[in-house]
Formats: structure tokens, sequence, C-alpha cells
């Protein structure tokens, strides 16, 4: 190539190759409801900063491929609006990203095609050219430097303006939330320091205890099982008031205790699983989450058997702490294949065979209908088709609710089977089931799609939740059953009520209960709706990141007032 058209084709790179870096800072200035001059920091500080630093030096091509980290954060950014339409790339995506094993990250990635195409042609061929530029020891000319600085200079000039009319006229601004991408590394060292206290979770929590008791003194075996589900919403489950028959079993299943206004107070696993197993909720999770020990431990205290069984991967996150807390452990998937939820019958059947202490406690951690959904199922169970068509696209959407309700249909049978095993042991025994948040399908004008996004949405957050005692359970402990019975129509938190309600259900008494949340009880109170968000905080759902169609859909489930 001629130097002539080396330069010009360098100049184009120069003035092009920033604005390419700020279509993330474009699309979120009309996604995110920032203030008409946060928009506009948004907008010049970034660019303005981009055209420094590609003018910075006469060797262009190193200048272009400093931006490296940049770039990534801008494809990362453009790939996360591609599924959610809206926010910047939160902590808990970064926890995501930390704690998603290698299967599911394929599954993902793999059906994500487009917005990973966009963004290797928005940021490869200038990096490659920058590498290029590097190779061939290009030497830009000063006069376009001059104006290529210039520019840089004006545009950050303007948002630090911006940004001081911002912080004088916004009691609420805050550049490290709404300056892309300034946040977006801020959240990237929180999330590091995140993992590092996750990290250190063995001795920060050495020393707590339940102080667990068991009011109970007859030695008759008794037999507690709490279902954990995986990306199930409520929406989908004919018991709840759905159109399809997603669950031809449990409908038919006298004596099970339905809660049809349970919510969780998270969106992502690595949050709201060691919320349902332990006593933290949103109120408490920031300060408890690394030193309180899970439901396990408040079993062990009192000497029951306590096992946990496994479909899922380790994460090396706190769900795996808390679960090791479990006197036997076992995971069905440490072959790194595939399992179905039912393989875990097998496991699940000869402990309760098995059952001869005077309490067993056992927690099944199921993989449920998280995506792909078609991959959670046997063929048997494909009640509803087309269920083929896996890419993360509305067109979709049809065959992918076909999937996501066969998913359901499948644990609805084990579920009932399940129950069936503790209904036939002959033992007093009691299962409990939740969700550990639910899932969007690009369910209205919105497009969103999945779960663990940075805002919630009410699909995300509206899961099922059940419980059920075998007739040995109802007739030696009567009150617990009226209780739960009466309670079925009230509001619910999933991630407050759990350990309460087992506990309660186990007569077990701790000081680090709140038992107005347990559904077992006369006196339950329902709670006041809350969030657990990126940083850690409990906030009502006014401040969750929920729109105006999430709140219509929660007043659905608002009790009719006569």
């Amino acid at each position: 190539m001629k130097h002539s058209k080396i330069i010009t084709a360098t100049k184009l790179l120069l003035w092009v190759y920033p604005l390419l870096l700020i279509v993330p800072n474009i699309w979120l200035s009309f996604s995110e409801p920032y203030a008409a001059v946060s928009k506009t920091v948004n907008l010049t500080l970034p660019l303005g900063a981009y055209y420094l630093i590609v003018g910075m030096s006469r060797r262009s091509g190193l200048a272009v491929t400093m931006t490296i980290p940049i770039a990534f954060f801008c494809a990362f950014q453009i790939v996360l609006l591609y599924l959610y339409g809206e926010s910047i790339i939160a902590i808990d995506m970064f926890m995501n990203v930390a704690t998603t094993n290698v299967s599911e990250a394929s599954e993902l990635l793999g059906n994500l095609s487009l917005a990973i195409i966009t963004v290797l042609l928005l940021y490869v061929p200038p990096l490659a050219f920058g590498v290029w530029l590097i190779w061939n020891k290009t030497i830009t000319p000063a006069d376009v430097l001059r104006n290529i600085r210039l520019a840089g200079a004006s545009l950050v000039c303007v948002g630090f303006i911006a940004m001081a009319s911002a912080y004088a006229s916004c009691s609420d601004y805050s550049a490290r939330r709404e300056l892309f991408p300034m946040n977006v590394a801020c959240n990237l060292v929180d999330a590091a320091l995140r993992v590092r206290q996750a990290a250190d979770y063995m001795t920060t929590s050495e020393k707590f205890n339940y102080h667990a008791v068991n009011l109970r003194h007859d030695s008759i075996p008794e037999i507690y099982v709490l279902v954990i589900g995986e990306t199930s919403r409520a929406d989908n489950w004919q018991i709840f008031g759905y159109d399809r028959q997603t669950n031809p079993r449990l409908s038919r299943r006298p004596g099970l205790l339905k809660y049809p206004r349970t919510l969780s107070e998270s969106n992502t696993t690595h949050k709201s699983v060691p919320m349902l197993l332990s006593c933290l909720h949103s109120g408490n999770f920031k300060d408890s989450v690394f030193r309180v020990k899970s439901i396990f431990e408040a079993f062990n205290e009192t000497g029951a058997n306590t096992i946990f069984l496994s479909n899922q991967p380790e994460n090396h996150s706190y769900i795996d702490f808390y679960t090791s807390q479990a006197r036997e452990v076992r995971r069905i998937c440490s072959d790194g294949i595939t399992h179905h939820d039912h393989e875990l019958l097998d496991c699940l059947s000869r402990y309760i065979a098995g059952a001869s202490q005077k309490q067993t406690f056992i927690v099944l951690h199921t993989y449920g209908s998280h995506y792909c959904y078609n991959e959670r199922y046997t063929n048997e169970f494909r009640k509803f088709i087309p269920d083929n068509a896996t890419d993360a696209s509305s067109r979709n959407r049809p065959d992918l609710i076909n999937a996501y309700d066969n998913s359901i249909v499948y644990t609805d049978a084990l579920l009932d089977s399940i129950i069936d095993m503790l209904d036939t042991s002959g033992c007093r025994s009691a299962m409990v089931y939740t969700s550990d948040h639910g899932e969007d399908i690009f369910d209205d004008r919105r497009g969103r799609f999945l779960h663990a996004s940075p805002t919630p949405t009410y699909w995300q957050l509206h899961v099922p939740m059940l419980v059920w005692m075998s007739d040995e359970f109802r007739a030696a402990y009567p009150a617990l059953y009226s209780a739960a019975y009466t309670n079925q129509p009230k509001a619910v938190s999933s991630t407050l009520s759990v350990f309460d309600t087992l506990l309660d259900l186990a007569g077990i008494a701790s000081d680090s209960r709140h038992p107005d949340q347990s559904l077992c009880k006369e006196a339950y109170n329902e709670p006041s709706r809350r969030y657990l968000n990126d940083y850690n905080e409990g906030v009502p759902l006014d401040d969750s990141g929920l729109k105006a169609e999430d709140f219509i859909l929660l007043k659905n489930l608002e009790p009719v007032r006569q």
C-alpha cells in the first residue's frame, strides 16, 4: 500500500474508531432514565477521551491498540444491551461470568450469533488495522494528530462542564454509576473484591453458630426435602393459572399447598440460592453473606442427617461453600456430561429408604428450566412442539415457549415423584419447593430474554412455591398444616420464608430466625416487597428498576378486595 493511502486510512481510523467506541453510550442514552445533562456527559466526555487516546502518539497503531480493554467493555456492553435492551454491565454480570460453567456459557454464546458478529465487525477490523500499523511502523503526520487532539480536548471540556452541571442540578447523579465505561470499570473492581471476600469465607464464617435446638422429644424418623428449582417462573405453571397443562400430575395431587403470590428477592442464582439456604435476605445479605452458615448447619447442630444432592456443577461461589456444610454431598454432574434432574431420584430414594435417624434433611438443587430449555427434559416430555429453535430471537418465541413449558412438565413429574417417595416411606415427611428466580422469554415490547439482568422484570421475580406434608406429618403436627393452608393466599418472599418454614416444619428453634416469615405460623406476616440490587442493597420494588408493565402484572397478584 502506498504511503499516502496508508496515511489516509490512518486518518479515517483515528476519526471513526472513537465513534465506534461510543456506540454503547449512544444506546445507553436512549435506554437509561438518565437526566439530559447526564446523557450529555456520557456522550461528550468519553468520546473526547477516546480522541485524546488515539491522538496521543504518532505511533497511531500503538495508541489504537491501547484501547483494547475499552473495546472489550464496549463489546460486552453491546451484547448485554442486545439481551436486555438496557442497563450497564453490572457487578452481578461479572459475577455471573465468574460463576457460570463452560457448558452454560457455550449454550448461551452459541445462540447469540447476531450480537457476537456485530461486535466483531465493529471492533476487530480497526484493532487489526492498528496492529498492522505497528508492524508497518507507520508514523502519523503531526497535523493530523493536532486536529484529533483539539477535537478531543474540546469534547472533554464540554463533558466536564456538563458533569459539574449534573452534580449541581441532579441530587442523585453519580458518575461512578452513570458514566460509561468508568462505571463498568468500577463494577469490575467491585466484583473482584466480592470474589476476594468469598475466598475468605471459611475464615470469616468460622465462629458462626445458629444455636439451634430441636424442640421435639420423640425419636420417630422425620424427613424434610427442599427442592430448589432453576429459572422457573410461576406464570407458566398450570396450577398457578396458566392456560396450558404444564402440571398434569401436581394438579391432581391432593393436599398440595400453593403460594401464587411468591416473589424472589433476586433474579440471580448466586444470590437467591444462598438466601434460600440460610437466614439471609435482602436486608442483611450485604453485611452477612460472608459470615453466616447455611441451614445445613442449623440441622447439623441438632444432630440431624443432612444431605445435598445437585445437578449443578461447582462454581466456587457461596452456593458451594454453603452446601459443603451438609454431612453428605453428591453431584451427579461431576463427570462433565449433561444430566437430567430425574437422575437425582435414585440417590434420593436410597437416602429416604435409609432414613433411620430422628431427622433427615435433604436439599435437591435441580437444573430445572435453565436455558437451553429443550435440553432440560427427555423425549417423553416433548408435549408442546415445535421446540427446537434456540436462537435468542423474538421470532423464535413460540418454539422457546414450547420448550420452556416442556421443562415445566418435566419438573412437574419430578416433584410428583419426590412426593410419591415420601408418601410411601411411612415417615413423617414434608417437601418445600421453590425456584431461585424466573425468566424473561420475549414477553412484551421490551424484548427481554433470560434472567440476571441488572434490572429485574416481573417475569424474573414471580416464582412458584409449594409445600406438601404427608398424612403422618399432618396427623402429628396439625397446627403446622393448618397455618400453611391458611397462608396460601398471602404475599410471600421465597428468599425470606423458606429458611423459617423449614425450621418450623422440623421443630427447630434458633436465635437467627425471623419466625413471622414462616408459612407454618398463624402469625405469619406478609413482607414488604424488596429487591437485592446490583450493589447488594435491599431496596423497595419501586427503586428496583421495574417498569410500568411489571407493576401492572404485580398488581394482578394482589387479592381482590371485597
